[in-house]
Formats: structure tokens, C-alpha cells, sequence
């Protein structure tokens, strides 16, 4: 155990300092899981696993509260797993390490996994937390949430008799969510077709940008490191003066690119002009986003020449499609003050075996102008002579401000903590969406702790606001019995 078993409430703390050991990446929660099971029977509760993997735990009532409503709780297992390049870590194997930065819970060079490992620890300690009133409840852990929200697409809804639910996998103290964006992911393959390799090889690098959250933080404008890579190498590519062998970053559809990397063949009498024009084109996007992203490093190292590059139409066409593709907001609400209506995110290349991959998340809490960012992703890989594939649209939450569990955590939150909640709607997606088509009629709300820059190695939790959490959850519950 680590000193963060030993934070308040320790309830919540000594479950978490657990959850840091054990991998957990989406379509890979077999340890997590077996672990929820395993803290369910050493408190005797029973719990049914569907065909998905997806978990439900049943809590009887406190004795004289058997006929209040179920009420369902619910978390994701799975947790994005970015880090460093220059990190030394393999989360197949490696416990996260922890480390208090002030105020902060934060990891050291890694994502934490507090998104949503603190609402999994909080529904681990409700399960022995025998000091509260309480009706009967269901506590709903679902798996690979962050590469697509399978979990709740495919969990079989009969396992659940709750017609009202508390989602945990918020991330803003003292904020009540009530709706949420829908989003669908669009995969670009371009074939690349190479020539021997002719001339030095450069290594170019851009790294130290802050990434995110390609939901919560888009509207940051935060750079992306891989279309501002490939906005500097356009920029100098001047008609011809070198091919690409290698470009690519980006690691996951929902985490906004941190670091990208390119290859580049240059001639003798090109080298110091690509150079030259690379740095300069680097010196406006530093000036456009030093605000944003005040540690963006670029780097230009000598390269061993590989074998082969791509030719001059394939170069043009990766760096045009790239740099044209959209990325960040498209559109705000015109009925919710500050929220982000539409977006994209530019979120992952990858070339290898011959082609190019090019993936991008679209969002929007309306679905025809999701529909419409989707197309226009489409129609920009149709003119680069991409093959397209599309997901599944997940559908939005769309808010009920006349909710009944809405009007009760409102009251508790102001009874608990001293204050009136703001009541939101959030651009990232949740599992409310997928659970309330799954589940006619359900009333929901979701909550959670202050955690800030998720899906990045910046992401940390405020340590206060989890006692804060927990304590709102609990009164809740008793409320509702």
C-alpha cells in the first residue's frame, strides 16, 4: 500500500490505492473485474456477470427501508492509458505511481486512472459501509467505456430492476450533469505507395503540449500536436524538398494528441531550407498557442535513412489531408451558455503495412449536426482518395430539468455540503445516453469528484473534493430511502 491508502476518507482512498496496481485497459478489465467480484464476496453480496463482462452487485436494504426504489450505481472499469514518451512504464504489468502534488493526487509521467477508478473505489467502499441508510441497490460496473461505451451498448438491461440511476464518472465538484453529446468515431485508410529512399534522414518531433480530454477540455483550444506537426512540415515542404517515411501520434479517439513524430528525407541542397522554414513556421504556432500550451517542444534530430519513402504525390497527399481534416469545436449551444454544441478530434495517425490510419471522434449533443461533422469528415477523405469506415453513433442524454432525482440531489448537496449545485449539460459522452434508450423511462444523474486533464499524464484528482463526493453519494442514497 502507498500513502494513498491513508488520504480521507479512507473508505474510498484504501480502494483506489488498490485499483493503481492493477491493469486495467479498456477490453482488458478480466483483473479488474475479478477484483470488484472478489471485494463483493468478501461481503457476502451477491453479483451476475452478462454475456459482455459487464458486473452488477446487489446491496440488500437497511433493515425497515426494503420497500424504498432500487437505485442503480454506475461505473466504468476501464481507464485511458497515456503516458509519456520518455516514460519508462508498461500498464500490462506496471502499478501507477502515485504522487501529492499540493492539493492534488497526480501520477508520475502517466494518466491515473482516477477517470473512473475514484467512482469504481466509491462504489467498492459503499459495498462494506454499513453506517448509512439505504434502500436496495445495484451497483452497475460496466467495461471498455473509453473506446467506444460497448459496456452499456451491450449489458444485458434485465439484469437491472432500478429505475433510477447515479452515474459516478463526472469530473467537476460541485456540478450536477443532466445530459450529454452522442459521438461516433470515422477511420481514414490511404495507401502509400514508396520509392527507394534518397537523402539524410530527419527526425522531427513535437512534444510538451498538454493534450486532454477530447470532450471536457476541447474548447481549451488546446494545440494538436499532430496536425500542427504536420502544418509545420507543409509549410516547408516547398513544392518538393523532401519525402515523408514516417508520420504519426496520437493514441486513443477521445484523448486530443500530445506528441508527434515524422520522418523526412531531404536532399544535401534542401536540408538547411526545410529546416529553416520548419522552425519558422514553429515560431507562429508557438506564438498562436503559447497560451495554451506553454511546454511545446520541437525537435530536429539526424536520422538513420530507411529503406524506403513515400513518393512526392503520397507525401503531398498526407500532409494536405492532415493538415485540411477539421479538429476542435465546430459549433457552441445556442441554448446552454458555454457548452460546446459540435466538435471533432483529430485524435490518432498511424502508418504502417503500406497505408495510412487516420482516426477522428465527432461529438454533438444534436444529432443531425453529429450527422453533419461526420460527412464532412467523410467527404474531406473521399477527396484524398481514402477508404472510410464509420462506428456506430452512440446517442446523447438529452437533460430532464423536471427529474425527480434531479430536485433530490440538488437538496442534499445543499443540506451536505452548504451549496446549491450548477446544474449542466457536458460535450464529453457518458453512458447515460446508451443506458436511458436501453432502459425506457429511467431518471438519472451523474456526479463526481474535481478531476482535472483526463486522459492525459497531467490528469490529478483534488484529494477534498472525494470526501465531498462520497458524502453527497451516501446522503443521497439515504434520501432516496
Amino acid at each position: 500500500m502507498t500513502f494513498v491508502a491513508e488520504l480521507e476518507p479512507t473508505a474510498v482512498w484504501q480502494h483506489f490505492d488498490k485499483i493503481l496496481t492493477i491493469p486495467r485497459a479498456s477490453k482488458d478489465e478480466e483483473r479488474m473485474r475479478a477484483h470488484v467480484v472478489a471485494v463483493a464476496d468478501g461481503q457476502g453480496l451477491p453479483h451476475q456477470i452478462d454475456a459482455s463482462g459487464n458486473v452488477v452487485v446487489r446491496k440488500p436494504a437497511t433493515p425497515g427501508k426494503e420497500g424504498a426504489a432500487v437505485t442503480i450505481l454506475q461505473s466504468h472499469l476501464d481507464m485511458v492509458q497515456e503516458k509519456n514518451s520518455d516514460v519508462a512504464f508498461d500498464f500490462a504489468t506496471d502499478a501507477i505511481v502515485p504522487e501529492l502534488d499540493g492539493q492534488y493526487l497526480t501520477a508520475t509521467g502517466t494518466t491515473l486512472g482516477s477517470d473512473n477508478g475514484i467512482g469504481v473505489a466509491t462504489m467498492l467502499a459503499l459495498m462494506g459501509n454499513t453506517g448509512f441508510a439505504h434502500g436496495p441497490l445495484e451497483l452497475l460496473f460496466t467495461i471498455d467505456e473509453e473506446t467506444g461505451l460497448t459496456g452499456a451498448a451491450e449489458l444485458d438491461a434485465s439484469l437491472l430492476r432500478g429505475r433510477q440511476l447515479l452515474n459516478l464518472d463526472s469530473e467537476e465538484d460541485g456540478i450536477v450533469y443532466v445530459g450529454c453529446a452522442g459521438g461516433g468515431d470515422t477511420q481514414l485508410t490511404v495507401p502509400l505507395v514508396t520509392e527507394p529512399a534518397a537523402g539524410s534522414a530527419l527526425s522531427v518531433a513535437l512534444t510538451g503540449l498538454k493534450g486532454g480530454h477530447s470532450g471536457c477540455d476541447i474548447h481549451l483550444q488546446r494545440g494538436n500536436a499532430v496536425q500542427l506537426l504536420a502544418r509545420a512540415l507543409w509549410a516547408s515542404y516547398g513544392g518538393g524538398r523532401f519525402r515523408l517515411a514516417r508520420i504519426g501520434g496520437g493514441s486513443a479517439h477521445n484523448a486530443i494528441p500530445r506528441e508527434a513524430f515524422a520522418t523526412i528525407l531531404v536532399g544535401t541542397g534542401d536540408r538547411r531550407a526545410v529546416m529553416a522554414a520548419v522552425e519558422q513556421e514553429m515560431d507562429a504556432i508557438r506564438t498562436e498557442y503559447g497560451p495554451a500550451d506553454p511546454g511545446m517542444q520541437l525537435t530536429v534530430d539526424d536520422g538513420t535513412p530507411p529503406p524506403v519513402a513515400w513518393d512526392q504525390a503520397t507525401t503531398e497527399l498526407v500532409l494536405t489531408l492532415i493538415n485540411a481534416l477539421p479538429h476542435g469545436v465546430g459549433a457552441m449551444s445556442y441554448d446552454i451558455p458555454d457548452l460546446v454544441e459540435t466538435s471533432v478530434n483529430l485524435a490518432t495517425v498511424v502508418s504502417e503495412n503500406g497505408t495510412l490510419r487516420v482516426g477522428l471522434s465527432s461529438r454533438s449533443s444534436i444529432d443531425s449536426a453529429l450527422e453533419a461533422m461526420r460527412r464532412r469528415v467523410r467527404a474531406v477523405g473521399l477527396l484524398a482518395g481514402a477508404s472510410v469506415e464509420e462506428d456506430a453513433a452512440y446517442p446523447g442524454w438529452k437533460p430532464d430539468l423536471e427529474s425527480r432525482l434531479l430536485e433530490v440531489v440538488k437538496a442534499v448537496h445543499k443540506r451536505e455540503l452548504g451549496t446549491e449545485p450548477e446544474v449542466k449539460a457536458i460535450h464529453a459522452g457518458l453512458e447515460c445516453g446508451i443506458l436511458g434508450k436501453k432502459i425506457p423511462g429511467i431518471d438519472m444523474i451523474s456526479f463526481g469528484p474535481q478531476i482535472e486533464f483526463p486522459h492525459s499524464p497531467d490528469e490529478r484528482v483534488h484529494v477534498a473534493s472525494v470526501a465531498r463526493f462520497y458524502t453527497l453519494v451516501a446522503a443521497t442514497l439515504s434520501e432516496l430511502c
